[in-house]
């Protein structure tokens, strides 16, 4: 498919889109607490917009290994302003959030996409995007929970596992009369993963694009370019960018990033050198 159809716009996927990440929270694996206070998130998401965002994610929970799980209203009191101003900046709005309630206040702001690292298994959730018209939804593949996800992740063959999960999510998403045109895909990169698995993911991402809809992957800072790289995680921007290169040269067409200028600039010079497919 070469659009993503979301709730305010129909996205061209003919080329890869650069989704820009603002963590709300205190806590997040790699820029928790920069953008807490709302005057910081909306400065954040202004400037990923000028710097070429294509997308805006937008999260207040954190899903690093061992982050604590919030209450709806403490969730909601983190990104709400922030989606509502978010709104206004001319490009479509995601809002990453594995609760039914927090999607469905998102979404009557206006807010485009859901983006669930659980993909909509909270009670609730499959009926609730279901019942809205036109949302984009990104379905990803997780392994346990965050507490839990990497004690000791196994798969007898990590690619066909997540394939499989992702393609029965799918299912149950359409079988309840979504369109697909309304879905991508998220192998789940570092979620329930040793870094020999994301690796495999990226190495046969291919066999992921049998599932029929567009991929969207985020390795942007995550700990297996650590593993490779041996570098901290403020200093994985150029790792960032050759794992953002090699997704979208084995198919991926949404890549979910931090630094969203470095990588805007990336892409053009891969596009002009022909080697987006």
């Amino acid at each position: 498919m070469t659009v993503w159809q979301t709730t305010r716009y129909r996205i061209d996927l003919t080329g890869p889109k650069v989704m820009g990440i603002v963590n709300v929270t205190p806590d997040s694996f790699s820029d928790g607490g920069r953008s807490l206070q709302v005057r910081d998130a909306l400065a954040a998401c202004e400037q990923l917009v000028r710097d070429g965002a294509d997308i805006l994610d937008i999260g207040g929970e954190s899903s690093r290994p061992g982050a604590p799980t919030l209450t709806v209203d403490e969730e909601w009191a983190r990104v709400g302003e922030v989606l509502r101003a978010a709104c206004t900046l001319g490009v479509p709005l995601s809002v990453d959030t594995c609760k039914a309630e927090i999607m469905a206040r998102a979404l009557d702001l206006g807010v485009d996409i859901i983006n669930d690292i659980r993909s909509l298994d909270a009670s609730g959730a499959l009926a609730l995007v279901a019942s809205h018209p036109a949302c984009g939804v990104c379905l990803m593949h997780m392994q346990g929970d965050p507490a839990t996800m990497q004690q000791r992740p196994a798969y007898p063959d990590v690619v066909a596992d997540v394939s499989v999960y992702l393609g029965q999510r799918l299912k149950a998403l359409t079988d309840l009369g979504v369109d697909a045109a309304r879905v991508v895909l998220d192998p789940g990169i570092g979620f329930g993963k040793t870094p020999d698995h994301n690796i495999q993911l990226l190495a046969r991402q291919a066999e992921l694009r049998r599932l029929g809809q567009p991929l969207l992957v985020g390795w942007s800072r995550k700990s297996t370019l650590g593993h490779i790289t041996g570098r901290p995680v403020d200093q994985r921007l150029a790792a960032s960018l050759a794992a953002a290169l090699a997704g979208v040269t084995h198919g991926a067409r949404i890549v979910r990033v931090h630094d969203v200028a470095p990588t805007v600039d990336a892409l053009k010079v891969w596009s002009a050198a022909g080697l987006i497919p």
